[in-house]
């Protein structure tokens, strides 16, 4: 019996070589390579605004009203450059992302205007709680002399990637690096035409199961926002591959750079693509829970309600998911008009378990805005305190056409291929085997049957 498993084994091993060997990151994987380097995915990010329906009973303590306005689409476009290969068997790049606006998928123009909390003057009057009251007193003067009040209405082109404001102008020059971007201020100015930092992950020709596995970024093996070492590492993927031969069991950790910190997806349910089985990973309550909720989480306060991740540290907003789904139910207290849902708002990621390739992605998130009355600062009115939501946006995109097929037949359909006609080899051997067996016992048995004939 162990003979028979060991030759199984060293039948089935050339399938999954083959299948190792086309996963590798390498340019002689012509398909691989291709999806790496150049995702064939179209992705796409849908943009929801809050639309604030009451400012002025708002200002004055009433609980906020919004509406959701959107989705503004935009064509999310992909491309590593700077592409690095070491002698350790890892690889650098940087990988740069631009934003392109669909009107046929959007409901709603760039032109359209919405009214959001003005993040200079309440976002500031939050960080200045704890100044003297002659600070807060001059900086409300400050906001004044610039004419800027506790909110915004202006078009959503001008919201995501920036409008002129002689505050920030201001600010730029006597206070430089307090903004995230030098030039017009808007809450993704700093994510079109820019890249995601250096990024050095595992090649996978020394080890498959570090493959695609971020070995530092910018230089860094470790971050330095968070308060403890668990909370400062630098898990996973870059968060487009993981390693192959997924089980049930496994997770999907990747770094975001765009959150500051690693997270962890969890394994949910089975299904399938196209003909291609998938494993569906969402985010678990943990994720965003807070310390009190969950200990390992402790390094990322200051911490307030669970669901809510406070990256003020690196980007002053708080991160959540849309309508503060899976977070504490007080926050929706707070705030009329949202309805949280998991098929609308839960994030997932469908991978291929076999090869570790995402098949369908739908990473769902929230920016946030924390509130209140600052003494000194009347802009800030009489602001009962709250966790703000601003907008919500998601980055999505699915294996389609001639991509599936390619990826079909190249990773999936080929190894298993291989594989069955190494079981079919396999039977057809014991089958000759057999058959010489037999054949060799009649060839005995029938002079011995003739010896007895003509003994009679």
């Amino acid at each position: 019996v162990e003979l028979m498993h060991c030759n199984l084994i060293l039948w089935i091993l050339p399938g999954v070589m083959t299948l190792v060997l086309n996963l590798v990151i390498d340019p002689e994987n012509e398909v691989s390579y291709t999806m790496w380097k150049d995702i064939p995915v179209p992705f796409f990010m849908s943009v929801y605004f809050f639309n604030i329906l009451n400012p002025t009973e708002f200002l004055a303590g009433e609980r906020p009203m919004v509406e959701q306005r959107g989705p503004y689409v935009y064509r999310k476009r992909l491309q590593k450059q700077n592409i690095t290969f070491h002698p350790n068997h890892t690889v650098s790049y940087l990988e740069y992302r631009s934003y392109f606006f669909e009107p046929s998928m959007s409901v709603g123009n760039e032109s359209d205007v919405v009214t959001i909390p003005n993040m200079l003057v309440l976002g500031a009057a939050v960080m200045m709680d704890n100044m003297p009251h002659a600070v807060r007193l001059l900086l409300s003067a400050t906001f004044k002399s610039f004419k800027e009040g506790p909110f915004l209405s202006k078009s959503v082109g001008e919201l995501m990637w920036g409008y002129d404001s002689k505050l920030v102008d201001f600010l730029n020059k006597w206070f430089p690096g307090m903004l995230p971007s030098t030039g017009k201020f808007g809450l993704f100015s700093e994510f079109n035409n820019s890249n995601t930092g250096m990024f050095t992950v595992h090649t996978g020709k020394d080890d498959i199961r570090l493959i695609h596995k971020v070995n530092s970024w910018n230089g860094l093996t470790k971050l330095i926002y968070w308060k403890t070492p668990q909370c400062n590492m630098i898990n996973g993927t870059a968060g487009q591959m993981w390693p192959p031969f997924m089980t049930k069991e496994s997770t999907l950790p990747f770094y975001s750079p765009d959150a500051c910190r690693s997270l962890e997806l969890v394994y949910q349910r089975e299904g399938i693509m196209k003909g291609i089985p998938l494993y569906r990973f969402v985010a678990p309550k943990t994720m965003l829970a807070n310390g009190s909720d969950y200990a390992p989480n402790e390094g990322f306060c200051p911490c307030r309600q669970s669901g809510l991740l406070n990256v003020s540290s690196c980007r002053s907003m708080f991160i959540s998911q849309p309508h503060f789904y899976n977070a504490d139910p007080v926050l929706l207290d707070y705030v009329q008009g949202l309805q949280p849902t998991e098929d609308e708002h839960g994030l997932f990621i469908d991978i291929h378990p076999e090869t570790g390739v995402p098949l369908n992605v739908s990473i769902r998130l929230q920016l946030n805005l924390y509130m209140k009355e600052v003494s000194g600062i009347t802009e800030t009115g009489k602001i009962s305190e709250v966790v703000m939501p601003m907008i919500w946006f998601e980055e999505n995109g699915y294996m389609d056409g001639a991509i599936v097929k390619t990826f079909h037949t190249n990773l999936v359909l080929l190894p298993m291929v291989m594989v069955y006609m190494q079981y079919c080899f396999l039977v057809l051997g014991l089958a000759t085997v057999l058959g010489a067996v037999l054949l060799h016992y009649s060839g005995k048995v029938r002079p011995l049957q003739a010896s007895m004939v003509s003994a009679r």
